[in-house]
């Protein structure tokens, strides 16, 4: 009887806890701007992205969101539209691995309504690692070149490979079933960095670089020389080689799933005490009399 009496008592806390819990599922695209991407928001040049996530909401509105995402950034001169970028002749490409805390809030009670609009914003934490091709196809890794003299001088300062930045996304959410709601949402990522693409700032003396870093270095820093018919050569120390007047951004489009842990409805805000069907819920939980 004792048993019983606890199990009564604490069945509906756990129970109502667990309907607050949500796990998050992401698919779509990534892309970034900066100095290798001629638009600030574009789906040229994106690739797949995916993620994964849990939610626990406070109220029917506001919810924290745990979010871990992988997609990859990538930008070409070749496909810029201004002739002078296309003779720059960069490119690069970097994986980005991102862990998120959010505070989402959705604007109305999804418990009620079958769509909401919302927002979210919080702390980003990111990992990323330029590389490009060189003439042979070798995949080589952009930061340890130092192809603007990053670290090499002391108004040069070398790059951190994992960086903070500032999340803010927004969406609208449709209610598929009382426990799933499927969301379509655009994020950014403001960052700290003009780095993501290595390409920032003015071009370093080629001889130095070639002493410091290798013929590689060179040959990585400056690509002019290798679009067919050039006679370019390396520019002077000091040429423009990026814009550091703006960080760069990168950015994420795409659907996110929300599926409901435990009973009643899920997704938009938790069950807070409705939902229930029949006698006893998923948990298994007697009714408290």
């Amino acid at each position: 009887m004792r048993k019983l009496l606890l199990l009564s008592m604490l069945c509906p806390v756990i129970a109502v806890s667990q309907q607050r819990f949500h796990v998050t599922l992401f698919g779509g695209l990534s892309n970034y701007a900066g100095d290798l991407q001629d638009h600030q928001f574009t789906l040229q040049q994106s690739n797949f992205a995916f993620g994964a996530g849990i939610k626990y909401d406070f109220t029917p509105h506001l919810a924290l969101r745990l979010a871990f995402n992988h997609g990859k950034i990538e930008g070409d001169d070749k496909k810029s539209s201004d002739p002078m970028l296309r003779a720059r002749n960069l490119s690069f490409a970097s994986k980005i691995t991102e862990g998120s805390l959010l505070l989402e809030y959705t604007f109305l009670n999804m418990e009620d309504r079958k769509i909401s609009p919302y927002v979210y914003s919080g702390l980003t934490v990111f990992h990323y690692n330029p590389y490009a091709f060189d003439t042979l196809g070798n995949k080589v890794f952009l930061k340890p070149l130092s192809t603007e003299g990053q670290g090499l001088d002391a108004d040069r300062k070398s790059y951190n490979l994992t960086q903070f930045a500032i999340p803010a996304g927004i969406g609208v959410k449709f209610r598929i079933t009382d426990n799933t709601v499927l969301a379509y949402e655009v994020s950014v990522r403001k960052t700290f960095t003009d780095y993501l693409d290595d390409v920032s700032t003015t071009y370093f003396d080629q001889f130095a670089l070639a002493q410091q870093r290798g013929l590689k270095a060179v040959e990585m820093a400056y690509r002019g020389d290798e679009v067919k018919g050039s006679s370019a050569t390396y520019p002077e120390h000091g040429s423009v080689r990026g814009g550091a007047k703006y960080k760069d951004w990168y950015y994420f489009t795409g659907f996110t799933l929300y599926i409901g842990i435990g009973s009643g409805k899920g997704g938009g805000g938790g069950s807070f005490g409705r939902g229930s069907r029949g006698g006893r819920n998923q948990l298994g939980c007697p009714k408290v009399l």
